[in-house]
């Protein structure tokens, strides 16, 4: 088996007295999806955020394709991360958010080709060609000189992907990427989403739909209350649940 391509060990985060994150760990190898579901509140989208060091963990190292990034310790010290790891963490991992997040004052063209150009200095004739093919395959080559407060919330959430994935990262991370869009346009972000997943990207996806999840994925982690409470292939995870929490979470319609 191949090593993996991203390893999470003992993550802690609190936010002043609320303990969100209670020690997780888990790897996920090179070419898979694992969709993360649970309840709001269970720490989902915070250890996404950890994990591209948006929030920086309070203790846990994260390991990326070899690479460690180490975080405040058991004793409380914490080794500096330079600003130089830091881009390149975040040039390996492309995280597409719940909201979008594009810059309105930058057309979509330019929304794609900025971190590629000014942060990866790679060079602008090789940038635009792949972040054009980039628009062709998510749909809205159309688009690309036009606005975000042009677009259609799908579309906004497809240039979004197309922009993260301009970074060439090695691991995708959707922080419930289709939560603010009816279900026309949810369609439509989740297809390109399963199109990305056919093709072997490997891919962190936190979700509350399902169905989605259950079509898509090569594994599921549930968690509860900040700690893993089951991990395991979709079959096992849907056809035989194990844990009680997780039997009452999908009789409750996480399953619908």
């Amino acid at each position: 088996m191949q090593p993996p391509i991203l390893e999470i060990i003992d993550l802690h985060k609190s936010f002043g007295a609320l303990e969100v994150l209670k020690g997780v760990s888990f790897a996920a190898q090179p070419g898979t999806v694992v969709s993360l579901i649970g309840s709001s509140g269970s720490g989902k989208s915070t250890l996404l955020r950890c994990i591209n060091l948006l929030e920086q963990p309070d203790r846990g190292t994260i390991v990326i394709d070899g690479e460690e990034i180490l975080t405040r310790s058991a004793d409380g010290s914490r080794p500096p991360i330079d600003q130089g790891k830091l881009r390149r963490v975040r040039s390996e991992l492309g995280m597409v958010f719940q909201q979008f997040n594009l810059w309105s004052h930058m057309s979509v063209l330019r929304n794609v080709t900025e971190a590629p150009i000014h942060v990866q200095k790679r060079a602008k004739a090789e940038v635009h060609a792949q972040a054009l093919a980039l628009l062709e395959k998510v749909g809205i080559a159309d688009k690309a000189d036009a606005y975000p407060n042009q677009l259609s919330g799908g579309q906004q959430q497809r240039a979004a992907i197309a922009r993260a994935l301009c970074i060439n990262p090695k691991v995708m991370l959707f922080d419930e990427p289709t939560s603010s869009l009816d279900p026309e346009l949810e369609a439509e972000v989740l297809q390109v989403i399963k199109v990305l997943a056919d093709e072997g990207r490997t891919m962190l996806l936190v979700t509350h739909n399902m169905k989605f999840a259950r079509e898509v994925s090569d594994r599921i982690i549930f968690l509860h209350q900040g700690v893993i409470e089951e991990d395991g292939p979709v079959d096992e995870i849907f056809g035989n649940p194990r844990s009680p929490r997780l039997r009452q979470f999908l009789a409750a319609g996480g399953a619908a």
